[in-house]
């Protein structure tokens, strides 16, 4: 996967590394699955309606989730996702901004958001 991602956007120029936060659980769980995920508490049985880290297959249905999201723009290399970190890289500085804008949009769109100390 490493190896993809410096192959897809190593000859690059200019980059911009992005870093979300609170990606799992913008993952649904399907209805009627959430008894797969249930945890008991000393008070009561608890079902999630939304993934969250630590449960089995959270990184890969959340991998999933991105590459759906960034498909086109991971397909002509100039994005590259890796669970939440994101990387745009592009030849030169013209359209950079737009491109760093559309995947901005994106990610809110779906209710993802970058760490703003980590934006690069």
């Amino acid at each position: 996967m490493i190896s993809d991602v410096v192959e897809n956007i190593g000859m690059k120029k200019v980059f911009t590394k992005m870093n979300l936060r609170w990606g799992y659980n913008n993952v649904w769980i399907k209805e009627g699955d959430e008894w797969k995920a249930a945890f008991t508490t000393p008070e009561r049985s608890f079902e999630p309606t939304v993934m969250f880290f630590g449960l089995t297959n959270s990184p890969a249905t959340f991998q999933a989730m991105m590459n759906k999201l960034l498909r086109d723009l991971i397909n002509i290399r100039k994005v590259a996702a890796f669970i939440d970190d994101v990387i745009i890289g592009t030849e030169s500085k013209e359209g950079h901004d737009e491109l760093v804008v559309e995947v901005m949009k994106r990610l809110e769109e779906n209710d993802l958001y970058v760490k703003p100390e980590e934006y690069k």
